[in-house]
């Protein structure tokens, strides 16, 4: 009798020993793992790794400085903001390695910095994009301002998608707002807000550097977040993103036509070609509809992919 109550105690006592060694396991594992009193009740408490900012960011070899507090914080924003729209931010690497090297040659031709590519991808994420005022194309141009810079736009032919075109008369702009403005820095604000916008604030506010002026939400924010993207852009692995060489969209080799017959029947022209009009449009966006009534006789170019 006395030795199966001693079994049956010493039973007890071995199983609430094995719980107390458990909880204190665990209470031990959540110390070390860092988590706090508030959240023990969770099973799992998911990590979320902030990226850092880069050490002596630059713009167009402008540096930004950090050690102002407000720079310091514009600039988290906007990376943190860019690094963690993923899906975005995934399409964005993978198109750029389709697209900079185009806009790259023409940057550098046209001797215009390339961080300047980072302001394409901030204006229209690398795609033909049209925006709620109407501005279009890769570097969203408005009509108007696209007209006076030498592109051809109107309801059947609208080079603002040519991104080839509208890159040079992108640089061109940027030029023309660096020689008034001083800096690139003002230059891309001018991109956003407009020369005169810029120069009015300058001349109230005395103050010629982009990273001191008071601006309005958008345009303070314009030049943080290309500065971001092209650190998150240059070094995608820092910011999460683990993309293979095989995932990224290629760049494509064309055939360049140059087109200016009176009256063009795209379709027709796709029956010469050996390709289908999904085809020629995807590769030329600047083509609105299916007839060209070329009355002015302009001379377009057209793009044929190779295969």
């Amino acid at each position: 009798m006395l030795n199966k109550r001693f079994l049956k105690y010493g039973t007890l006592i071995l199983v609430l020993f094995i719980i107390g060694i458990f909880i204190s396991f665990k209470t031990q594992n959540k110390a070390i793992l860092g988590v706090p009193e508030y959240l023990e009740e969770y099973e799992e408490v998911t990590k979320v790794s902030i990226p850092s900012l880069p050490k002596n960011p630059k713009f167009c070899d402008e540096i930004l400085d950090l050690s102002d507090p407000n720079i310091h914080e514009r600039l988290d924003r906007e990376l943190t903001i860019n690094t963690f729209l993923h899906s975005s931010t995934i399409l964005l690497i993978k198109k750029a390695n389709r697209y900079f090297p185009m806009i790259e040659k023409i940057l550098k031709e046209e001797k215009v910095p390339d961080d300047m590519k980072y302001l394409c991808v901030a204006e229209s994420a690398l795609s033909p994009a049209v925006s709620p005022s109407g501005a279009a194309g890769f570097w969203q141009f408005m009509e108007a301002t696209a007209k006076e810079y030498g592109m051809l736009v109107n309801e059947q032919i609208d080079e603002r998608y040519n991104i080839e075109k509208s890159t040079r008369a992108a640089c061109a702009y940027l030029k023309k707002s660096y020689k008034e403005l001083g800096t690139w820095s003002l230059a891309a604000a001018a991109y956003n807000a407009g020369k005169n916008g810029i120069n009015n604030q300058i001349q109230i506010q005395n103050q010629n550097d982009y990273f001191n002026l008071h601006l309005n939400t958008e345009t303070s924010r314009y030049v943080f977040r290309i500065v971001a993207l092209k650190y998150i852009l240059t070094t995608p692995i820092k910011y999460g993103y683990a993309i293979k060489e095989e995932q990224l969209y290629k760049p494509i080799d064309y055939n360049k036509l140059e087109v200016n017959k009176s009256r063009i029947n795209w379709i027709t022209f796709c029956e010469e070609y050996g390709i289908s009009y999904k085809t020629l449009k995807y590769h030329n966006p600047q083509i609105r509809q299916i007839i060209w009534e070329n009355k002015t006789q302009n001379t377009i170019e057209i793009l044929i992919p190779k295969n």
